[in-house]
C-alpha cells in the first residue's frame, strides 16, 4: 500500500476515536514508519511490533508541563504483514491506534490487551 493511502487510513482511525478522547490528546503527534528501529526492537523486545507510544502518560503528567511532544508511531510494513487485504489493514490500524492511545491515557499493556480481547503477550508484556 502506498504511504499516502496508509496515512489516510491512520487519519480515519484517529477520527473514529470518541471526541472526548481526541480533545484530551494534547501535544500528541502520530507518525508512520516502515519498520521499528533496532533500538525500538531492543526496548520492546519483539519483531512483530505494530506501534508504540513514546511519551509521558497523561496520568503521570504534572501541571508544570514542558513535555516534548508525545509520539505514537505506527509501523506500516509490520501492520501490512499481519493483514491479508486492505480491510484488514484498516482494522489493524484502528486497533493499533486505540492500543497506543490507551497507553497515552495511562492504561497498561495487560489491561489494554484484555479490553481488546487479545491474549496476554508472551513473556507478560510491559505495563
Amino acid at each position: 500500500m502506498e504511504r499516502k493511502e496508509f496515512d489516510k487510513l491512520v487519519e480515519e482511525a484517529l477520527a473514529r476515536l470518541p471526541q472526548d478522547f481526541r480533545e484530551k490528546m494534547i501535544n500528541v503527534a502520530v507518525y508512520v514508519e516502515d519498520y521499528p528501529t533496532g533500538d525500538m526492537l531492543r526496548k520492546y523486545g519483539r519483531q512483530g511490533l505494530l506501534g508504540v507510544f513514546i511519551g509521558v502518560p497523561i496520568t503521570v503528567q504534572n501541571w508544570e508541563g514542558g513535555y516534548h511532544p508525545h509520539r505514537i508511531i505506527l509501523y506500516q510494513k509490520n501492520i501490512e504483514s499481519f493483514s491479508r487485504n486492505d480491510e484488514e489493514i484498516r482494522e489493524q490500524i484502528l486497533t493499533t491506534v486505540i492500543h497506543e492511545v490507551g497507553h497515552y491515557f495511562g492504561i497498561g499493556e495487560k489491561r489494554i490487551r484484555e479490553l481488546q480481547g487479545l491474549p496476554p503477550e508472551p513473556g507478560g508484556g510491559s505495563d
